[in-house]
């Protein structure tokens, strides 16, 4: 596949493939995607907006330069706000370097200072057992910090895009809380006509709230950790929703697999998802039994991803060995402002892969 490299979250080119729950796989506009949804589904997406969650600055006991990339919190409740977060941490550079070609940051030790910029600095409050995974505090007060990182932050950012990214390119039309640390991409194929779409067609919709986190660390061993746990939030409307929907025998579609994530994570073994906070610290993939979500639309994934894994438990490997063939053979773009794939979860036991022509 070939990766999308400008940052255009509707591009009119978009494409579609859709691979239903009997593995036959079709390629449409994504614009159409509406089209493919039925009145009784409740389609369900992430409104987190996204942090300018990339600081550089300085390492004062080193004096060298460091690249900080928040990449998680604990918790989403606003009274147990603390100004801490797991990071990622590189030497000099920024995204023009590939992700994986970039140096290691200065040696750090518990109680180092970063200045990341004006009035904004940091404390190294621990280490992980992996020198570019730190966690780190902020000093002074919430207003301080939350005005420091609009000031001094960028989003994240990697080098398959050339020019720089502007907070705007990365908040979703229906972005609410800033809580994400990179973009919950996925819902960039939403605006307000296709969620009037849906309301005609009397497709139901609704939104979770999770704290999406790093694509890739640039390291091979810490990438395979990934997704790192992810904080969080269920409305009692969206839960509630979810049960009449499955009361009446509809589908949960899910916009995205931080969607899923969070949904599986927060449902019962009876498959009743509870509102409310959480933090999701489950990997889902080909291990997994999905309880809640029947299908999803998502952007395009290298194998190697912990997003491409989770698409494993929607489809039996010899479906999604062809679907790879038909995106490749299509010429799909990856990567977040790439295209993207509808997938109906079916019977891994009992699928078997239907072969794909091109027109």
């Amino acid at each position: 596949m070939i990766a999308a490299d400008r940052a255009v979250q509707r591009p009119s080119d978009a494409r579609l493939l859709v691979v239903n729950a009997h593995g036959q796989i079709s390629d449409v506009p994504r614009s159409r995607f509406v089209e493919l949804l039925r009145p009784t589904d409740l389609v369900i997406a992430n409104d987190a907006a996204t942090l300018p969650a990339s600081l550089h600055g300085v390492h004062l006991r080193s004096g060298e330069e460091i690249e900080v990339r928040l990449a998680g919190q604990p918790s989403l409740a606003l009274e147990m706000w603390r100004p801490a977060f797991r990071a990622v941490v590189f030497g000099a550079g920024d995204f023009h370097t590939r992700t994986e070609d970039r140096p290691l940051a200065p040696s750090l030790a518990p109680g180092d200072r970063l200045s990341l910029g004006g009035a904004l600095s940091a404390t190294v409050e621990g280490l992980f057992d992996h020198p570019r995974l730190i966690l780190l505090r902020f000093a002074g007060s919430t207003d301080t910090v939350w005005a420091g990182l609009a000031r001094h932050g960028r989003p994240i950012q990697y080098a398959h895009v050339p020019a720089p990214l502007a907070l705007w390119d990365v908040w979703t039309p229906i972005a609410g809380r800033p809580v994400a640390f990179e973009a919950p991409s996925a819902t960039f194929v939403l605006d307000w006509k296709s969620i009037r779409g849906m309301r005609q067609r009397r497709i139901a919709f609704a939104t979770v709230t999770l704290a999406a986190g790093l694509s890739s660390t640039g390291d091979a061993e810490l990438d395979r950790r990934l997704p790192f746990d992810e904080a969080y939030r269920i409305p009692r409307a969206t839960a509630s929703a979810i049960r009449r929907t499955k009361a009446q025998g509809g589908r949960i579609v899910a916009i995205g697999t931080t969607v899923v994530r969070a949904l599986e994570h927060a449902a019962t073994a009876d498959g009743v998802v509870q509102a409310g906070d959480g933090v999701a610290d489950q990997r889902v993939d080909s291990g997994s039994r999905l309880r809640i979500v029947d299908a999803i639309l998502s952007g395009t994934h290298e194998p190697d991803s912990s997003h491409y894994l989770m698409l494993r438990a929607f489809l039996d490997d010899a479906t999604l060995a062809v679907a790879d063939t038909a995106l490749e053979t299509l010429g799909y773009r990856t990567h977040e402002f790439g295209d993207s794939v509808f997938i109906e979860k079916g019977d891994r036991s009992k699928a078997v892969a239907q072969p794909f022509r091109a027109a």
